[in-house]
């Protein structure tokens, strides 16, 4: 009887250290960290937009997403202008999606994250998708989207008569900072 609690012990033991010991991505199988990241991130993002840092928000982006974006320059004024007042709250209605491959030692990831940012005059729904990861092309390591709609706004996005994200079934491909509706 002693030696049946013994091994069982020591194979709980042994499961425990398992569930949270690194696994091959560098994570443990029970705690992960991407939601935190994603937080942080908009929390990077809103003292950036709050101090007005247009420079700063553009060096969060990947090389990529400046190079895919269309008028980068433009839509970063325009949602300077968006935003009316320092933002001062946020909550977090669902996410992060997060989509992650390791072939071989060759690792990506993309994290989608899902926002409402509050001002004193407006409430702002906002997607983030950013690749934290890409250790084959480092040009996409960084932020690719930032869109912002007012929170009214946010399910026209998934509307595909819209063409925001989608053109009915097509999946469309926004890069760098996109406004849809004003």
């Amino acid at each position: 009887m002693r030696k049946l609690v013994l091994i069982l012990v020591l194979l709980l033991i042994a499961t425990i250290c398992f569930l949270c010991s690194c696994s091959l991505g560098g994570r443990g199988m029970i705690f992960n960290d991407d939601n935190k990241k994603a937080n942080d991130r908009l929390e990077q993002i809103i003292a950036i937009i709050n101090d007005k840092d247009k420079e700063m928000l553009k060096e969060l982006f990947s090389s990529k997403a400046l190079n895919d974006a269309d008028d980068f320059e433009e839509n970063l004024d325009k949602l300077f202008g968006f935003i009316q007042g320092e933002i001062n709250s946020w909550e977090k209605p669902s996410g992060p999606t997060v989509f992650e491959s390791n072939n071989y030692g060759h690792r990506t990831k993309q994290v989608n994250s899902y926002y409402y940012v509050m001002t004193e005059k407006q409430k702002i729904f906002f997607l983030i998708r950013d690749f934290p990861v890409d250790t084959d092309n480092p040009d996409n390591v960084g932020l690719y989207l930032l869109l912002a709609v007012r929170a009214e706004n946010e399910e026209k996005i998934y509307d595909a008569d819209q063409k925001v994200l989608y053109d009915g079934e097509e999946k469309l491909s926004r890069a760098g900072i996109y406004i849809p509706f004003d």
